[in-house]
This record gives C-alpha cells, structure tokens and sequence, in this order.
C-alpha cells in the first residue's frame, strides 16, 4: 500500500459534501449524483484499511446533519453502501473503468432503492420518478471521480519520495 497524505481523504470528502450542498436549477436537481458515496466508493476501493463501515457510517451521520434529512438515513445508506464494495472490492479494483462506472451505477441505483424502502417504512414522502435517474449521473461522473482522486492519491505519493 503506497503511503499518501491522509489529508487528501478528508478534502476529498469535504468537497464531495460541497458538492451535494450547490444549488442546482429545478430541472437538474432530480439529477445531483450521491457524491459522498461516489467519493467513499473510490476510498474503500482503494484504502480498505483506513476506510470501512464505520468510518462510512461516520461520514453519513455528518451527511446528515449537514443536508439536515433523516438523522441516521445517509449513515445507513453508505454503511450498505460500504459493505457491498468491501465484500467485491478485490473484484472491483481491477475491473476496467467502463466496468467500475456499471458497477458503481447499480449500486446507486441500490442506494436508491434502499433510500425509497426508508422512506416507505417511516411513511416519508418518496422521491419523484426524476429522482430515479441520479444513479445513471453518478455512473456517467464515476470515471472523470476516479482519475481526480487517483492523480491526487498517486501525485501526492510520488512527490514524498
């Protein structure tokens, strides 16, 4: 495992919790990808040992209180989220980009699905059928993530040797 600055996990999660904060217009906004999970699925893909459920389930509730829904509904999301990657993550790490960004879009399209169960179990309202295609933006953004996050992880390694 190649050593990088542990700050870069952090900023990266930051940015991705920015991310989801932007205002969009309302003909987009039905499109915003998960991007902590896009984000999270990069890091348990790629640095299992600090990065797992808890540190998922951590990340969620702090989604939670920043995007003010369900306490407790992102950190499940991604705690789900986080144990499918792990238990496939050796299958994942070396699928072409084209394969992981598939991947990767079926389990947003999970997230959703377990997102609607949430909502139909605690009688929330559901998300409008636009809602549904946010898991084909989070595929479609998958690879442009994945090459910022590695020449980041990467760069930072070989500028400390």
């Amino acid at each position: 495992m190649r050593a990088y600055p542990r700050w870069i996990l952090y900023v990266s999660l930051i940015v991705a919790l920015l991310l989801g904060l932007l205002p969009l217009p309302v003909a987009v906004g039905p499109l915003r990808p998960f991007w902590i999970a896009l984000v999270l699925a990069y890091w348990l893909i790629e640095d299992p040992d600090r990065v797992g459920l808890g540190f998922a389930f951590i990340v969620g509730l702090i989604a939670d209180v920043v995007y003010g829904g369900l306490l407790g509904e992102q950190a499940i999301r991604l705690v789900i989220l986080a144990f499918i990657v792990q238990r496939f993550r050796a299958r994942l790490r070396f699928f072409p980009l084209s394969q992981q960004a598939l991947t990767l879009g079926a389990l947003l399209l999970n997230d959703r699905i377990v997102s609607a169960g949430l909502h139909l179990a605690l009688g929330e309202p559901t998300m409008p059928m636009p809602y549904w295609f946010a898991p084909i933006t989070g595929m479609l953004l998958w690879p442009p993530v994945f090459l910022i996050l590695d020449a980041l992880r990467l760069g930072a390694w070989r500028r400390r040797r």
